[in-house]
Parts: structure tokens; sequence; C-alpha cells
């Protein structure tokens, strides 16, 4: 799947999070497609010293500690762009896990 699908499908995930998760708010598409720029670059650069970090605990939850790396990284994203909020953890953590579930489910799909 290319980067710009990932990116699309990003910024249609912040959308439809913002609409149906309490906690969650989108300002307009501009800034969905700044959030989904800075998700990205965050993934890329910060989540692999994270998950490298906490590998212990990682393997102790058999992986599942890795969504709550996802949670707060998308939490850490609406302290610094202005239009995105998320209001604790619990909402960053159904907002960082329906992107997650739609990024899987278009991988499944384009292959």
């Amino acid at each position: 799947m290319g980067i710009l699908t990932k990116l699309l499908l990003t910024v249609l995930g912040l959308l439809l999070v913002s609409r149906y998760v309490p906690g969650i708010e989108v300002a307009n598409f501009y800034t969905a497609l700044i959030v989904a720029l800075a998700l990205g670059l965050i993934n890329i650069v910060i989540k692999p010293i994270l998950v490298i970090l906490t590998l212990p605990i990682t393997l102790l939850s058999l992986g599942l500690f890795t969504f709550v790396i996802n949670a707060l990284l998308f939490w850490f994203v609406s302290t610094f762009i202005d239009g995105f909020s998320v209001d604790g953890f619990i909402p960053a953590f159904i907002g960082a896990l329906v992107i997650a579930a739609l990024h899987f489910v278009a991988e499944k799909i384009t292959d």
C-alpha cells in the first residue's frame, strides 16, 4: 500500500474517530492531514525507540504494550497541534486502536 493511500486512510480514520469517539476532536480536514503527517513522522522516529526501551514490558505482555505506546503517541500529538484535542488516555487508546484496525483491514484488502 502506498504512502499516499496510508496518509489518506489515516485522515479518514481521524475524521471518523472524531465523529464517533467522545473526547477526540478534529477541527477540519486540513487539521486531520497535519495530524496524520505528524503521527506518521512520530511513528517512524520515536516509536521504534520507545519499543526498544520498553521491550521487557512488551515481551511480558505478549506485545499488547505496543497498543499503550500507540495511544500515548496519539495523545502526545494532540498536545502540539491546534484543532486536534484528545481528552484523556481512554479516548487516545480507542482512537489509536481504530486507526490501527483501519490500516490492518486496508493492508489485507490491498494484498
